[in-house]
């Protein structure tokens, strides 16, 4: 007998909920549909923003003591920790991406959820030494209120850690919106919220689509918050959104992050950082290195090194722990690539491996969404594929004379995420670190993370930064206490003190 297709519902106010709209979620790998999901109308998004405000209204979570909210993230890190093989096998099933990684991912978010744990009640005010003899003034740190946080399908768990968790340390109530592509994952994720005892509404999670049930969330009146990860048009349409309820906002919208490759560089590192850099995840990272400078007098010799280790890369089943590269995450985006590489070839790029489906896949997966490790030469940075992102395993090289000459090509760009750089000179490295215009710089490696280090890009990139122990000042309010010591009756009211 056929074993019923899995299904995944919302979660509202404490309770799991069908809703009336039901979807569909496709197995990448296969084209077919492998689980439904349960999609929010604008009624349940509104339903979902306002038993946050209730939780957070009542002090369900605010009123407890910081130490009990640190103890409750460590108990949801525990929980993903002990889950991370179930939540790893959904991620991959639902998105492609491989096994390998989505397993040693989710079990290292775990350490996100353990960091601002311990950070909950690290969070001080201060004393003033105010210029009134006679007065005291005293800082409070209080939480923002609502949280509308936003994650798109790919690295979800992750994308929802770096804003769930600060969130929570500070006292927030929050409301998660997946995406309405492959959001199982992140659904799959309010049994370990549920299981770990967090109050009822203090943590919501819907999937829908953005135009009705996303603006219904960025437009309430009753959110302060809002934590987006996506496309830059989207993030456009949330500004808008945010306009009517003054919620504060952050934006993290992806890259066209560069690699410099220098003449002194540990060859194998950094052709082993290339690989990883845009064919990891299938290159679907908003850090993905899609962009690569060499040195000129070692273009050559590197591009041939590259290309042999690209034709070992294995492609096949996401669920195969020996598999390297699984497929994108669904067919539209194959259609945006060859879009944009038809128009780079176009304008003057060389194919020189890729462009299409890989060959010999088999019948097996020929109805998935695979695409081949592709590389494009080009000379200049005005290529379609040397400025639009594609998100995908796309990468474009480009030759570089000298130090200042690979600088204004990394930086000609409208993005500002991410960047690496390869070089055995130190004093180099801190020069061209500092002269890149990117809000991470990796340097003799690529592509690390930790809940301690600030992650965020400039212009096209977004604004504002998640991880590190600041960022969960993003989720609280600071307010001035003021409190005369003197006995004396106010002197004249109408001059300001």
């Amino acid at each position: 007998m056929t074993a019923p297709m899995p299904h995944f519902d919302c979660y509202i106010d404490g309770a799991f909920c069908a809703t009336e709209c039901r979807a569909a979620s496709l197995d990448p790998a296969t084209g077919e549909a492998w689980a439904t999901f349960s999609i929010a109308s604008v009624a349940d998004a509104q339903r979902a923003v306002e038993a946050a405000d209730r939780a957070f209204r009542s002090g369900a979570w605010a009123g407890r003591t910081a130490g009990q909210r640190g103890r409750l993230l460590f108990a949801i890190a525990d929980m993903l920790a002990a889950r991370a093989g179930e939540l790893a096998e959904i991620e991959t099933r639902d998105t492609g991406k491989i096994i390998r990684e989505t397993r040693s991912q989710i079990a290292y978010v775990a350490e996100y959820y353990r960091y601002f744990g311990g950070l909950a009640d690290k969070i001080e005010g201060a004393h003033l030494p105010i210029d009134k003899p006679d007065m005291e003034v005293t800082l409070r740190h209080e939480p923002i209120g609502v949280v509308v946080a936003i994650v798109p399908w790919n690295s979800q768990l992750f994308l929802t850690a770096v804003k769930l968790a600060p969130a929570l340390a500070a006292g927030c109530t929050v409301v998660l919106k997946a995406s309405e592509e492959a959001p199982a994952p992140l659904l799959a994720f309010a049994r370990v919220i549920h299981e770990a005892g967090v109050p009822a509404g203090v943590v919501n999670i819907i999937s829908g689509y953005g135009a009705e049930c996303g603006r219904a969330l960025t437009s309430h009146p009753k959110v302060a918050r809002v934590a987006f990860t996506g496309g830059h048009a989207t993030a456009r349409a949330i500004i808008r959104d945010t306009a009517a309820n003054l919620a504060a906002t952050s934006l993290e919208l992806g890259g066209k992050s560069p690699i410099l490759v220098f003449a002194d560089a540990e060859f194998t590192s950094a052709v082993n950082a290339v690989v990883g850099g845009i064919f990891a995840a299938s290159g679907q990272s908003c850090v993905a290195c899609s962009r690569l400078l060499v040195e000129r007098c070692m273009h050559e010799r590197f591009l041939e090194a590259l290309l042999a280790r690209v034709r070992s890369i294995r492609i096949g089943l996401p669920l195969d722990s020996s598999t390297d590269m699984g497929p994108l995450a669904t067919r539209r985006q194959i259609e945006c690539i060859r879009r944009i590489l038809e128009a780079s070839l176009g304008a003057g790029a060389r194919l020189l491996t890729g462009g299409g489906p890989p060959e010999a896949l088999g019948d097996a997966l020929s109805r998935g969404f695979f695409f081949a490790p592709t590389i494009l030469s080009c000379d200049n940075t005005a290529v379609p594929c040397a400025r639009e992102e594609l998100f995908g395993p796309v990468l474009t090289v480009m030759p570089f004379d000298d130090e200042a000459d690979a600088v204004a090509k990394a930086n000609d760009t409208d993005y500002g995420l991410a960047a690496g750089l390869f070089t055995k000179d130190l004093a180099r490295a801190h020069r061209v670190a500092r002269a890149l215009r990117a809000g991470v710089v990796w340097i003799n490696t690529y592509r690390a993370i930790s809940p301690l280090a600030p992650f965020g890009g400039f212009g096209l990139s977004g604004y504002g930064r998640e991880g590190g122990q600041k960022s969960v000042f993003d989720y609280l309010r600071t307010k001035a206490v003021w409190i005369t010591t003197g006995d004396s009756p106010i002197p004249d009211p109408f001059v300001m003190r």
